[in-house]
């Protein structure tokens, strides 16, 4: 059936998906003749603005059934623009609107419309990260390098039984204190590079490594100083060097929303002397912090008292954190090549241009990759649409829709709804960011991703059922087929993949902290192991997985096929998530494909998969 309009088919919306702002976008509607359309019309809106409505005209028929109608929209200024049409024809007046898959539907009333993201001119991401693997570390349960550590504070649990299952109950006081470790460090992960090497992976991204009084450190005490569990400043700048000689950038955990009420800047409980805000009405860290009633009524991040929100556009702070001097700056130039922002959509537009100007003006090509967890090019927050995506804040985020996406589709979830999916990021985002997305499938936040497709979901259940849950056998063994499959997905789908420590060596685990535990150094499944380092050379060698084209091969709920494509190189990427032997019809250039990776043969214009498999196929100079 020909459809009335597609934003994803050229045919109907070129050029596709974000345009830089100034370029001329042409549309055309495809009409049946027997509507007798009289007049068609594009209405455009940006910001909340009133509607711009402007004429279409009759473009000729491509049939005897059908007509064209067709017209040029410039946006002339970066934002998010969303479109509809409006037909009038024999019957009176009737819509076209947004269907989730690009198409139109005929509405007697104006309803869904699509997007059109405008971005500024001259918006640039950094190069260096196209193609590559992120690596992500929650520090005190990667390695433990059995450095003796220094001027480590007295109330910090130090546990020797690595492996163990983190503190999850509260104490005698009822509170959970995060205050185990496992003495994870700088100097362990500088030990560890060659297997991260292994894996392809050319960003490092860690947590927290400032001092904290939490094993999870989004509670910062001092900015300026590394955890003392975690080393000093002379294994940091160590770790950057060697990090580097393997290719191996780093990217930090900016935590600037709130910090410790444990802090030399708030210092509720002393452990810094007499200053501090919650002390001295006179600290130089006042204005840092919104008092209602100085000291014990003050705003705080989602209420935990422990985390008093700062005033990230006071001057003070402001400075602080983005000033040439500033913390932003100062780690960067220690070998840092950039940040990523924990929950960016909670920080306010100024200061994330000033992020971004203190990111760049240390290092043009240093990376600024905000955590949300939506669809950041329409997200709003605080009232008001956010301007992440659009030249001036971001360079990317964390792709939490994909996670989604792979993680429903692999465990049972249709095709379609897969596709909707990344078609609609694909066409929101600038290409620029696409191609920086850190694609994750499990993080420090969530569930690991081999409990989420092996075992029972946690559907709400408390940390004591959690604590005891361990897959079974053939959960087991059915999580890990699964696995295979989302990861496959994962570093084939447009962006960076980004594989959550431990995950490669076959990690369970449900919320936090049981997401969270050591790193099983020793006792690795070698067979999971192998199948990430495949994946990392899959990347490092196929040109069409660093900036190519996506393309969907509709035709099977079962299976997701798509295609990658890049000049003169394409990529056949498909995967099975049933239990049967399944195939789908495959583009011509792709009946004498040469199988790369996993499983499957293509035989008649059909590619066909064993169960609960995937493969990847080539055409072009793409070979391993």
């Amino acid at each position: 059936m020909t459809p009335y309009f597609s934003s994803r088919d050229t045919a109907y919306r070129s050029p596709f998906g974000a345009v830089e702002e100034g370029t001329a976008v042409h549309f055309r509607l495809c009409l049946p003749r027997e509507w007798r359309c009289c007049r068609a019309e594009i209405l455009v809106s940006c910001a909340g603005k009133s509607d711009r409505q402007e004429d279409m005209f009759w473009a000729g028929q491509p049939d005897d059934s059908h007509e064209w109608w067709e017209c040029h929209f410039t946006p002339d200024t970066a934002g998010v623009y969303r479109y509809g049409f409006k037909l009038t024809w024999g019957m009176g007046q009737a819509y076209l609107t947004a269907c989730p898959d690009g198409t139109a539907a005929v509405w007697g009333a104006p309803g869904p419309r699509w997007q059109l993201t405008c971005y500024e001119k001259n918006f640039k991401t950094p190069d260096w990260l196209v193609g590559g693997v992120f690596y992500q570390i929650f520090p005190d349960r990667f390695h433990c390098s059995g450095k003796e550590k220094e001027k480590v504070p007295s109330d910090r649990i130090m546990r020797r039984d690595w492996g163990g299952q983190p503190n999850w109950q509260p104490d005698e006081t009822g509170e959970i204190r995060n205050n185990d470790y496992f003495g994870g460090d700088l100097k362990g992960i500088e030990q560890k590079l060659d297997h991260l090497a292994s894996l392809g992976v050319t960003c490092l991204y860690l947590n927290p490594i400032f001092e904290a009084h939490s094993n999870h450190r989004y509670d910062t005490a001092d900015y300026e100083k590394i955890d003392p569990l975690l080393g000093n400043e002379k294994d940091f700048r160590s770790l950057m060097k060697a990090a580097k000689k393997r290719g191996i950038r780093v990217l930090l955990d900016g935590v600037f929303s709130h910090t410790g009420a444990d802090s030399r800047y708030f210092n509720r409980y002393g452990r810094y002397g007499d200053g501090g805000a919650y002390r001295e009405l006179s600290s130089p860290y006042y204005d840092w912090y919104h008092f209602r009633c100085w000291p014990e009524d003050y705003a705080s991040w989602w209420g935990f008292v422990t985390l008093p929100e700062t005033e990230e556009l006071s001057g003070g702070f402001s400075e602080f954190i983005t000033g040439k001097k500033g913390v932003v700056r100062r780690w960067m130039s220690a070998g840092a090549s950039g940040w990523r922002l924990d929950v960016a959509d909670e920080l306010p537009d100024a200061f994330l241009e000033k992020l971004r100007q203190a990111v760049k003006a240390e290092n043009p090509d240093g990376l600024l990759l905000g955590e949300v967890w939506e669809d950041a090019s329409h997200k709003e927050s605080y009232g008001h649409l956010r301007r992440y995506l659009l030249g001036r804040q971001l360079d990317s985020v964390m792709n939490y829709p994909f996670c989604n996406a792979i993680l429903q589709y692999v465990c049972g979830g249709d095709s379609t709804a897969f596709y909707n999916t990344v078609e609609g990021i694909v066409e929101n985002y600038p290409p620029q960011v696409v191609r920086l997305l850190m694609n994750h499938i499990g993080t420090h936040d969530t569930e690991r991703a081999l409990t989420v497709l092996g075992g029972p979901p946690a559907a709400g259940r408390r940390r004591s059922w959690q604590a005891t849950q361990k897959l079974t056998e053939a959960e087991r063994a059915l999580g890990l087929r699964r696995l295979r499959l989302a990861s496959l997905l994962q570093f084939c789908l447009p962006g960076v993949p980004c594989i959550y420590y431990g995950d490669e060596a076959g990690m369970e685990g449900y919320r936090d902290p049981f997401n969270r535990a050591c790193f099983p150094w020793g006792q690795e499944d070698t067979l999971l192991l192998r199948w990430y380092q495949a994946l990392g050379r899959l990347r490092k060698k196929l040109t069409p997985l660093k900036e190519g084209d996506f393309k969907a091969v509709r035709g099977n709920d079962d299976i997701v096929c798509f295609i990658r494509s890049h000049g003169k190189e394409s990529l056949l990427c498909a995967v099975n998530r049933s239990r049967e032997f399944t195939g789908v019809a495959v583009p011509a250039p792709f009946m004498s494909g040469e199988p790369v990776l996993g499983e499957g043969s293509i035989k008649n214009g059909m590619l066909t998969l064993p169960p609960l498999s995937g493969a990847v196929f080539a055409v072009g100079n793409s070979t391993l």
